[in-house]
């Protein structure tokens, strides 16, 4: 039997799984630091108010539970010894055959910009998105019992990074406050949302249908965007630039960039400068044949040699290709180079309204676009939860609660 070690429960390390768990040779071992999955693509929703934490976490332990052999270990891992297949953690000792590296990214809260770490919010880790939604949540309250004759007092969200992520929590909170004048009425129009980035544009990286269609809906929703905008310094109530007007705010959140979880440091290979390990072409760390790197913990490149951007898309192609990978290894055999590419993006610009594009050439906007992305999100989400209810219906028959 062979040992399959997954370290990280995100979209890649779960993809991972599901894609070995029918091999009758191989059992699998899944652990994370958390005793739940997030489903980050969706915090948007959650940050905004319209999704609720059952809508985007769900229990690892049930999960694993609903394969036949898959077991789910909550701990941390601190340290590797590849050469001598066995990773340790905050408890015990994890020997393996083949071990997955999966931990993920987190917030790369830039140290050139004084103050930002002290006072921004990531969206990266739940915990994070929940403090957010309820400064978010604490300000339309607050607004809610303003009176009228104060009604000129100006609350401003600023939102750090004009990525996909900024993007769309940008227009979701947009789309929020809009609804929200049919009860609060004439105060939220107090509230601006400022979506900051240094590049010449939003979305950077992404097609000129994508960017003009997302430009045009944001404007739209209200939202005041700030480009070319370099950003020296945030205190607890103002943010400066290197040019320009400082902007008055009431709390921000930042999505400017990642960078590698603290294990990276503890694993003796290349890495880029944000620590992303640096693999070869069969995503293998530091010539070890039995232990590779995916999702955003690791640099990845596609046939062309193009970095792929850091998306659950392209943690779950390299999972897939992993998975397909050991088990050709396990044949003895060698596997293809990985030539994974992205199939097509989405960005959710608030309510029932998106912008994507598919293969590059079929371009999609409008409520169309909302219901190809809505039926990606709830195939991922309902592939999920009959494992959890198999697993929780173990539970109870072998009495485990």
């Amino acid at each position: 039997m062979n040992k399959v070690l997954v370290i990280g429960g995100g979209y890649g390390g779960l993809r991972a799984i599901e894609s070995l768990q029918d091999q009758n040779d191989i059992e699998i071992i899944l652990v994370d630091q958390n005793p739940y999955h997030y489903l980050q693509t969706e915090a948007y929703g959650y940050i905004a108010g319209q999704l609720d934490v059952h809508d985007i976490a769900i229990d690892l332990q049930s999960w694993c539970e609903g394969f036949k052999r898959v077991k789910f270990i909550q701990t941390k891992i601190t340290s590797v010894d590849f050469k001598a297949k066995v990773v340790y953690s905050q408890d015990e000792e994890i020997t393996f055959d083949y071990a997955i590296l999966a931990v993920g990214a987190r917030t790369n809260f830039f140290s050139f910009i004084e103050g930002l770490r002290e006072n921004s919010y990531g969206v990266k880790f739940l915990n994070r998105a929940f403090n957010f939604r309820k400064e978010f949540e604490n300000l339309l309250y607050n607004k809610l019992n303003t009176k009228l004759s104060e009604k000129g007092q100006k609350f401003n969200i600023a939102i750090g990074g004009a990525g996909l992520s900024g993007v769309e929590v940008a227009a979701e909170m947009a789309y929020v406050l809009n609804n929200y004048e049919k009860t609060i009425g004439v105060r939220a129009k107090d509230i601006n949302i400022y979506l900051i980035d240094a590049s010449a544009t939003i979305l950077p990286g992404t097609s000129s249908f994508i960017i003009k269609n997302t430009k045009k809906r944001l404007e739209k929703l209200g939202v005041k965007i700030l480009i070319n905008a370099f950003i020296s310094k945030v205190d607890s109530k103002k943010i400066s630039f290197k040019e320009g007007e400082d902007l008055e705010y009431c709390f921000m959140i930042f999505t400017g960039g990642i960078k590698a979880p603290p294990l990276n440091e503890a694993i003796d290979c290349e890495k880029n400068r944000i620590n992303q390990l640096v693999v070869d072409k069969t995503l293998n760390v530091s010539g070890y044949k039995n232990v590779f790197a995916i999702g955003d913990c690791v640099e990845m490149r596609d046939e062309h040699s193009k970095i792929l951007p850091p998306t659950a898309q392209s943690a779950e192609r390299s999972a897939e290709y992993v998975a397909k990978a050991i088990k050709t290894r396990i044949e003895k055999k060698e596997p293809e180079p990985f030539k994974a590419n992205i199939m097509g993006m989405f960005v959710a610009l608030g309510g029932k309204y998106a912008v994507g594009e598919v293969f590059k050439f079929i371009k999609v906007q409008g409520y169309t676009a909302y219901l190809l992305k809505k039926a990606i999100t709830y195939g991922y989400y309902k592939g999920l939860k009959p494992r959890i209810n198999t697993g929780f219906k173990n539970r109870i028959k072998n009495k485990t609660i």
